[in-house]
C-alpha cells in the first residue's frame, strides 16, 4: 500500500510515451509461507481436473459420429476455451508458488490480460450461441437442421472469436497508453483488468467509460439474448401437452442454464466484490469461483446427466476391436 502513496513522482510520466514500471507484483490470496503448499496443491489439482474434463469432452465429441451435431459442436468449442481461460491464469499462480516469486514482467502481465480478457468473452458468447441452439431446437425443431447447418455454426463461431479478439484488443491497448508507479502490487493472482487500471498513475476516466460501454454491449447484451430465449423455450416447453415431452426438452436444456447459471452469478459476485475496499483479497478470492470453479465443473454438468456424452465416452475408452467396422459402417453414409 506504501508504495501507491508516493506516486508523485509519476506526474512527469504522464507526457511519457509508456510507462515507468517493468514488472508488478502478484499477491495472491495469502502471504502466509505455511499456507503456500496447500494453496499450490488444491489449485494444481482443480487445474488438472479442468483441463482432463474438458479434453474428455472434445474427445467424446469428436470421436463419436452420433455426436457430430451444433449442440456438441457448440460444446466442444465452449470446452476448448474453458481449458484456455484456466490456464491464462492459474499455471502463472503455481509457478510463481513454486519458485517463490511474486513477479510478472510488464510484457507478461499485459499478455496475461489480453487472453484473459479474449476468453472471458468467447464463454460469454458461446453460452448466447449455445442458447440460441437451444432456442431452435425447441421452439422451430422442424427447421432447426436447415438453420443450424455445419456452415452456420461454424460462422457464429467465427464471429465469437472475432467480436473477442476485438474487445480484448481495445482494453489491452488503452492499458498501454497509461503510465504506473513503480513497484506495482495487485491484490489479485492473475493481472486482471479493473486491478490494473485502480493502480495506474494516469487519469483513467476514458478507461472506465470503456469498460461501462464494452460491459453493457458485451456482457448485458448476451445475456439479455438468453433471457429472451429462455422465455420463448419456456413458453414453448409449456405449451407441449405430455409430461414427458415437457421433461424431454427441459432436460435438454437444464445443463446450459446451470453453467449460465454458474457463470453469471460468480462473474456478478466479482464484480460487486471489487467494489469492497474492506478486503484486498476479497475480489481474489471471489475470481476463483468463475475462473477456476466454473471451468472445472461445466464437463461435469455436461456430463453426468448426458447419456450421449456417458456413451461416447464408453466407445472411446472400450474396445478397440469394434472402432474399425464401425468407423467403416458409417463411411457408407457419408
Amino acid at each position: 500500500k506504501t508504495s501507491f502513496k508516493t506516486c508523485l513522482h509519476c506526474n512527469h510520466m504522464q507526457s511519457g510515451n509508456l510507462t515507468g514500471v517493468s514488472e508488478f507484483l502478484l499477491l495472491g490470496f495469502s502471504e502466509d509461507p505455511e499456507l503456500q503448499p496447500l494453496i499450490f496443491g488444491v489449485f494444481l489439482s482443480m487445474y488438472l481436473i479442468t483441463v482432463f474434463g474438458n479434453l474428455l469432452i472434445i474427445l467424446a465429441v469428436s470421436s463419436d459420429s452420433h455426436l457430430h451435431t451444433p449442440m456438441y459442436f457448440l460444446l466442444a468449442n465452449l470446452s476448448f476455451v474453458d481449458i484456455c481461460f484456466t490456464s491464462t491464469t492459474v499455471p502463472k499462480m503455481l509457478w510463481n508458488i513454486q519458485t517463490q516469486s511474486k513477479v510478472i514482467t510488464f510484457a507478461g502481465c499485459i499478455t496475461q490480460m489480453y487472453f484473459f480478457i479474449l476468453f472471458t468473452g468467447l464463454d460469454m458468447f458461446l453460452l448466447t450461441v449455445m442458447a440460441y441452439d437451444r432456442f431452435m431446437a425447441i421452439c422451430h425443431p422442424l427447421h432447426y437442421m436447415v438453420i443450424m447447418n455445419p456452415w452456420f455454426c461454424g460462422l457464429l463461431v467465427l464471429v465469437c472469436w472475432v467480436l473477442s479478439v476485438l474487445d480484448s484488443l481495445l482494453h489491452t491497448s488503452m492499458v498501454l497508453r497509461l503510465s504506473f508507479c513503480t513497484e506495482v502490487e495487485l491484490s489479485h493472482f492473475f493481472c486482471e483488468l479493473i486491478q490494473v487500471i485502480k493502480r495506474s498513475c494516469s487519469d483513467t476516466f476514458l478507461n472506465n467509460m470503456v469498460i461501462y460501454f464494452t460491459g453493457m454491449l458485451l456482457a448485458v447484451g448476451p445475456f439479455i439474448g438468453i433471457l429472451y430465449s429462455y422465455c420463448k423455450i419456456v413458453s414453448s416447453i409449456l405449451g407441449i401437452s405430455s409430461a414427458q415431452g415437457k421433461y424431454k426438452a427441459f432436460s435438454t436444456c437444464a445443463s446450459h442454464l446451470s453453467v449460465v447459471s454458474l457463470f453469471y452469478c460468480t462473474s456478478l459476485g466479482v464484480y460487486l466484490s471489487s467494489a469492497a475496499p474492506q478486503s484486498s483479497h476479497l475480489g481474489a478470492s471471489a475470481s476463483v469461483m468463475y475462473t477456476v470453479v466454473t471451468p472445472m465443473l461445466n464437463p461435469f454438468i455436461y456430463s453426468l446427466r448426458n447419456k450421449d456424452i456417458k456413451r461416447a465416452l464408453k466407445r472411446f475408452f472400450g474396445k478397440e476391436s469394434i472402432k474399425r467396422p464401425t468407423v467403416l459402417g458409417l463411411k457408407k453414409y457419408t
